[in-house]
């Protein structure tokens, strides 16, 4: 069982450390491909991220906002995922996802208990675990309290442990303790050979000259699709070199050089400044959420969970009710 690293962070109930999806789950026909892919995205994520369904849908080959919405509710109705309005021992609040990579029936019976709602309030205990509020005020699991063991994995008794019989004459006096013997020097680490030496260094001037072909490709394409698009280049002088360096150095931290063409695309400029550069990286890779002219894009409650028919004018929302899966995830003071 996970438990979080930061108040709002992801509290994943898995049942292996790394992405690996049983085959219970994979053959669950109630889910959709689509909700399968969502949530093996959702496991791979780290436990300090933030879910939202708005930066969900963003990027290359993503369902829109709403198949987002519809597979988050799939999802927790069989019992996969679902929202916690965290309270916290010092009073504070926060807003966080839980995920399993397996179904927890109570999960998916507190989401009908709470009218198939995503959010569901969970308390923090003195020993750090959480349970959940119901409405009549009294306290429930929270599904994380069950054993995790692979189904297909019966837990095995240990034998149990003879009791040592009392000795007939008192024990004999322990004896002095002898001085310890210095540790043992660490052997010598074998030097390398001349021809080892020039064959690391030979691969490694490979890698190095496969980033900068790279980066180059890259850099070259941009520059003529800019000024295809964006009209002939009037800045500081060496600015395609510019350019080179810095998608060598994106190439060089691990992006890809499709992310750095769409991040390229996505700043719209011919030499983007660094932070430009970072921001569209950060967006092109789903890590940060996408921005307008006028600052983030706004969330709306009613836009994003009502379904058709309903009257936007008859409901009332406040920053607590809103939906948390596309609000600003952070730690509330009461």
């Amino acid at each position: 069982m996970s438990r979080r690293n930061s108040p709002d962070g992801v509290r994943v109930k898995r049942r292996t450390p790394f992405v690996i999806i049983e085959s219970a789950t994979v053959r669950d026909t109630r889910l959709k491909y689509a909700d399968l892919g969502l949530l093996t995205y959702l496991l791979d994520q780290s436990e300090d991220w933030a879910v939202r369904s708005e930066q969900l849908c963003q990027g290359e080959g993503r369902e829109g906002r709403d198949a987002i919405r519809k597979s988050l509710h799939r999802l927790a109705s069989f019992g996969y995922y679902r929202l916690e309005r965290r309270r916290f021992r010092d009073g504070k609040t926060a807003m966080g996802t839980a995920i399993s990579d397996h179904p927890v029936e109570q999960w998916a019976a507190d989401y009908v208990t709470f009218g198939k709602k995503l959010d569901i309030p969970v308390v923090e205990q003195e020993d750090g675990t959480f349970r959940v509020k119901y409405p009549d005020g009294t306290l429930g699991t929270d599904g994380f309290d069950a054993d995790d063991a692979p189904a297909d994995e019966e837990p095995t008794e240990q034998p149990a442990k003879e009791e040592p019989e009392a000795p007939a004459t008192p024990a004999p006096e322990p004896a002095p303790a002898k001085a310890r013997p210095a540790p043992a020097k660490k052997a010598a680490a074998p030097k390398k050979t001349d021809a080892e030496k020039a064959a690391a260094a030979a691969e490694k001037e490979a890698q190095e000259k496969a980033l900068d072909d790279a980066a180059h490709k890259v850099a070259t394409w941009w520059w003529e699709h800019a000024e295809r698009h964006l009209g002939k280049y009037a800045g500081q002088k060496g600015g395609f070199i510019a350019v080179r360096k810095m998608v060598r150095r994106a190439l060089d931290a691990g992006y890809s050089q499709q992310e750095c063409a769409k991040a390229l695309q996505h700043a719209r400029r011919h030499f983007p400044s660094a932070q430009q550069w970072q921001d569209a990286l950060g967006i092109v890779t789903n890590h940060i959420a996408p921005q307008q002219r006028n600052g983030r894009i706004p969330y709306s409650d009613s836009a994003t969970w009502s379904t058709p028919g309903d009257d936007p004018s008859t409901t009332t929302t406040t920053a607590v009710e809103d939906d948390p899966d596309d609000a600003t995830f952070g730690v509330l003071e009461r």
